[in-house]
């Protein structure tokens, strides 16, 4: 790390040491984990994921999600948390950060470990019928798409953040889209928040709430490219709230945080917990 990087990197452990910070994450927490984020380093973005209003609107888009949603469950699903993951899990033991945004729907945080995580967007493991409202969790669906559609085992190389690939025309017309086991309808939608669609209100002020209750807000693994989570950046800033970001390449928020670290999210978050650990090692020493 930069000698610029490392005292920013101080600054921000000072921040962490003087209350919990509440944490956003994005994307970008989880690209060690084997899943890639929406954005290439220079904010362009790689992948388009399907629209909401598409996917609401015809059961061949539904039925093109399910086919590519299939193949790639298998290796977003087997997915494990990466450093980053449980190294903010050890800045929330160590009484450095509280509370956790994120706009990711894999589930890693909690899977490190991490306590009162919000998912801002939702989780992939669980699928809701647009119909009658009906919920299923997401393995057991995968089971019933599998004895639906035996042998449509596509090869693919490619994983989103969304949980699914890209598959070829031909392959999607053969597979069977999973329908409602309470109505019928082919209307089952994963209950993670699609592009184009809205985070319930309820939980958006929720998350308001919890940046006034904040000392400080560290951004980690996020280009905020999307108003999702730049909205609480802008909230906090508004509020006088000091704002710390560690990540890689140019963001949205860029010109509304006190503190910025350009950099991998490993390196920079264990050099950020060994800092707080000798501070709070310093705290607890007698005098």
């Amino acid at each position: 790390m930069a000698d610029a990087s490392e005292a920013v990197t101080e600054q921000i452990a000072a921040v962490l040491c003087a209350g919990p910070a509440l944490v956003l994450t994005g994307a970008g927490m989880s690209t060690d984990s084997g899943i890639p984020d929406y954005r290439g380093p220079d904010g362009t973005r790689r992948v388009t994921p399907m629209h909401l209003s598409e996917f609401v609107g015809s059961s061949q888009a539904r039925q093109r999600y399910w086919a590519r949603s299939f193949v790639g469950w298998r290796r977003f699903h087997a997915a494990r948390p990466n450093a980053a993951h449980h190294l903010v899990t050890r800045l929330q033991e160590l009484g450095a950060v509280g509370p956790l945004i994120t706009q990711n729907v894999d589930g890693l945080h909690q899977a490190a470990g991490t306590r009162d995580v919000v998912e801002l967007h939702g989780n992939l493991v669980e699928v809701v019928c647009l119909t009658c409202g009906a919920r299923i969790d997401r393995p057991t669906l995968d089971a019933r798409m599998a004895a639906q559609n035996p042998g449509f085992d596509v090869d693919s190389d490619e994983i989103r953040p969304d949980g699914d690939v890209r598959l070829d025309a031909v392959d999607v017309e053969r597979f069977v889209a999973p329908a409602c086991d309470q109505c019928g309808a082919d209307t089952l939608k994963p209950d993670v928040v699609f592009f184009g669609g809205a985070v319930a209100k309820p939980l958006v002020q929720h998350c308001f709430d919890l940046v006034d209750a904040a000392p400080s807000l560290l951004v980690l693994g996020s280009s905020l490219q999307v108003m999702s989570g730049l909205r609480f950046v802008r909230h906090a800033a508004r509020r006088g709230i000091p704002v710390s970001l560690i990540t890689r390449g140019p963001t949205r928020g860029d010109d509304l945080v006190d503190h910025r670290v350009d950099g991998e999210l490993g390196d920079s978050l264990r050099s950020l917990v060994d800092l707080v650990e000798v501070e709070v090692r310093g705290a607890a020493a007698p005098r």
